[in-house]
């Protein structure tokens, strides 16, 4: 690799989506409503989880964490996604960029591996449901979702510290957070070796828990088709549902993006994709997951009656 003569980046300046008159004010308070929405829905599932007794199962433990993964996850990239539809293209200082791309990826790898867990808990309750709640105690589900975090934050530490090791020339980032692919863009040797380390490690971790999950769910599905009526078939896919719909969600987009080839899409493809993953899905998770349940919502209104009463 050729060594290039260059200069230390002071920032680098996230040039967002290009949006002008009208389209501004309604392209920022869309996204803020949101963003506001997301985080009221995921606090709202976390705090039903820990008053409500009904709530008390290891489905409704894991969707707690998964809300709260959600509500960092997208706290993480949609301030600068705000600044930069108001303000425009805004500077970022390179440690900040760093540690948003870290924490970004961190997490994201963090529900990779959490809707594996959640897979393997359907899994039981489904194929194992007299051993289920021994073999999922209060202490497996907590070393589980520890787990899962201590995994996501670990293998975002290669792609994270190799893409910050790299000498820039360029400054202008081509998307409104800081991503690996915009920001390898900008440096001034040549980065084909840290794609193809940051798609195996992306690809390896990503890959794995699809296929685990495809693994699971082909047990599931076997268990569930050998069940003597329609009713108890249907009552079982329904709670496996949800799951599989977010599951598509994250997996097709974070496959686009990060195992695809960057330079095979038009350019904005990139921005527009990560606003599925980075904002839609973890809106629409909420809903998909929990609101729309009934055991949710007959939670809801118990301890809005419990308030009530006190």
């Amino acid at each position: 690799m050729d060594h290039i003569n260059h200069t230390w980046i002071q920032s680098f300046i996230l040039t967002g989506f290009t949006t002008t008159g009208t389209l501004q004010p309604l392209a920022f308070l869309g996204t803020l409503c949101i963003y506001l929405l997301t985080l009221a829905g995921n606090i709202l599932i976390i705090v039903l989880v820990q008053l409500d007794s009904g709530l008390s199962t290891p489905m409704y433990f894991f969707i707690s964490v998964l809300s709260f993964v959600e509500m960092w996850y997208v706290s993480t990239t949609v301030p600068t996604l705000l600044h930069t539809l108001l303000r425009g293209c805004s500077p970022i200082l390179p440690a900040v960029c760093f540690i948003q791309l870290y924490v970004f990826h961190s997490l994201g790898m963090t529900e990779c591996h959490l809707l594996g867990v959640m897979a393997l808990d359907r899994y039981l309750a489904i194929c194992h449901p007299l051993h289920y709640h021994g073999l999922m105690s209060r202490q497996v589900q907590l070393r589980l979702a520890g787990a899962t975090w201590v995994a996501g934050f670990s293998a975002a530490l290669v792609p994270a510290t190799l893409t910050a090791t790299l000498p820039f020339c360029l400054k202008e980032v081509a998307h409104y957070f800081c991503d690996l692919a915009p920001l390898m863009r900008l440096a001034c040797v040549d980065t084909s070796w840290h794609a193809r380390a940051h798609g195996a490690v992306i690809g390896v971790a990503t890959g794995c828990n699809f296929v685990v999950i495809l693994g699971l769910y082909g047990g599931i599905l076997n268990a569930v088709l050998k069940l003597p009526s329609a009713a108890s078939r249907a009552k079982a896919f329904s709670t496996c549902s949800s799951h599989v719909t977010v599951v598509a969600l994250f997996y097709a987009s974070a496959f686009t993006v990060y195992v695809g080839s960057p330079g095979s899409r038009p350019e904005g493809t990139d921005e527009l994709i990560a606003l599925v993953y980075a904002l839609v899905t973890p809106f629409l998770n909420p809903i998909i997951y929990s609101l729309r349940n009934k055991e949710v919502k007959e939670a809801f209104r118990r301890v809005i009656d419990r308030i009530r009463t006190f």
